[in-house]
């Protein structure tokens, strides 16, 4: 069970901050960086994408320590190939610079 090109399931992306005014800001909206998208036309094709984001906490639930907050890319972000994620819960802002997976599904293609 070699694992081959093309057969990935998530690109990398970076949670940058949350969506933002001067002042004010709104964590029910997370901005993330995807790898290797760097205009608006490109982000286009992760809109609808479902991300996740990874971490380990102390306490073991079912036998795991790792656990996954779930979100949904909702629209593009600038002009530069930022996305917003709405999460289920909102990130924390330790995970500010941290990485999340953009999943490839569901496709659109």
């Amino acid at each position: 069970m070699g694992s081959e090109a093309g057969h990935r399931l998530y690109v990398k992306g970076r949670h940058l901050s949350y969506q933002r005014g001067k002042r004010n800001t709104n964590p029910g909206t997370s901005l993330v960086k995807i790898e290797g998208v760097d205009d608006p036309k490109a982000a286009t094709f992760y809109l609808g994408k479902k991300v996740a984001f990874v971490y380990r906490a102390h306490r073991e639930i079912r036998g795991t320590k790792i656990r996954v907050i779930w979100g949904k890319v909702t629209r593009s972000h600038g002009n530069s190939g930022v996305v917003r994620v709405n999460f289920r819960s909102n990130l924390p802002p330790k995970s500010f610079g941290a990485s999340v997976r953009v999943m490839l599904y569901p496709s659109s293609i």
